[in-house]
């Protein structure tokens, strides 16, 4: 129950990215430093944490081990997951992009089979590839259908171009991040805690966001007092506070794809944030009576996926201890 707690702590913070980066979009603010500006500002405070707990050799020793997986998995993990979230604000509104990143739940779920967990046996120990969660994937869809009926109304008045623009580059991120996160537990293993294994991401993914913010420089001009301070604002809340929880969460259920599945999944609670956030920040429109019955049902899908996932947990006990 408890990674299920911090995973929805987290989806609270995470909401803060869809609301602000939609804000910044609006006031005329580049994507381009929506995106690098968050993980710039990120390092001095991750930095600290990690200093105050001791910690901060052991990770630079355990970086230089593997200097290029950690370069590669960051970028994709990092870099591939909030640039394409930051360029799609600028076609699509947040609650848009924050109803499709939830496409996520289901990416983490067909990732699974492209990983691989050690069981011991009478022979020693062997890798053995995991399934694909077909009944978590089941309670993913029930999630992803509440998404597609509060999007349902809106989402006729966009134009095709919006769309794709809006859409596919979070997709691309959907799959980007689970993938960049899960690579690095396996690469880091129990050797790193929450805080070092975000700090060595974001260091490892810095060289590309200080050479996007060289872009931005050159074509867009630099950014403007406010974009600066809500990209600060960012930084911290899901930058830091958010993200920090969710990998948290991870590490709490490392090993068990069925409840990092679970976990990923309530990351769902971003929609209904957002939509709050945005309702009193953005001074949006209420939602319709159909908006709140798909909230309704990503609820009822999230109770499910960890229902079954618990259960399903509880079954493979049972049946290893036979």
């Amino acid at each position: 129950m408890r990674p299920i707690l911090l995973g929805i702590c987290a989806a609270f913070f995470f909401a803060f990215t869809f609301i602000l980066n939609r804000a910044m979009e609006l006031s005329g603010g580049s994507w381009i430093w929506s995106a690098s500006l968050r993980y710039i500002f990120m390092v001095p405070f991750l930095i600290l944490i990690v200093i105050s707990r001791k910690n901060f050799l052991a990770l630079l020793k355990i970086m230089k081990e593997k200097p290029l997986s950690w370069l590669c998995w960051s970028f994709v993990g990092f870099v591939l997951f909030y640039a394409p979230l930051c360029f799609a604000a600028t076609f699509a509104p947040g609650w848009l992009i924050a109803g499709t990143w939830q496409i996520t739940i289901i990416s983490g779920s067909l990732l699974v089979p492209f990983f691989s967990k050690t069981i011991v046996t009478t022979n020693g120990p062997i890798q053995v590839r995991e399934r694909l969660p077909i009944r978590g994937l089941f309670m993913s869809v029930i999630i992803v259908l509440g998404i597609v009926i509060i999007q349902l109304e809106q989402a006729n008045h966009l134009s095709i171009q919006n769309v794709i623009l809006g859409v596919l580059p979070v997709i691309i991120a959907s799959f980007a991040y689970p993938l960049g996160n899960r690579k690095m537990m396996d690469l880091c293993g129990e050797r790193l805690d929450t805080f070092q294994r975000v700090l060595g991401m974001t260091l490892a993914s810095l060289p590309f966001w200080l050479l996007l913010s060289l872009y931005g420089l050159f074509t867009t001009g630099a950014p403007s007092r406010q974009q600066t301070f809500q990209s600060f604002i960012v930084a911290i809340c899901s930058g830091v506070i958010a993200t920090v929880l969710f990998f948290r969460a991870t590490d709490l259920v490392k090993g068990n794809m069925q409840k990092l599945a679970a976990v990923e999944a309530t990351q769902s609670m971003e929609v209904l944030f957002s939509v709050i956030g945005e309702l009193v920040l953005l001074s949006a429109p209420l939602p319709s009576l159909l908006s709140w019955g798909g909230m309704f049902v990503i609820m009822v899908g999230m109770i499910l996926h960890s229902y079954f996932s618990h259960k399903s947990e509880q079954s493979s006990t049972q049946e290893i201890s036979a």
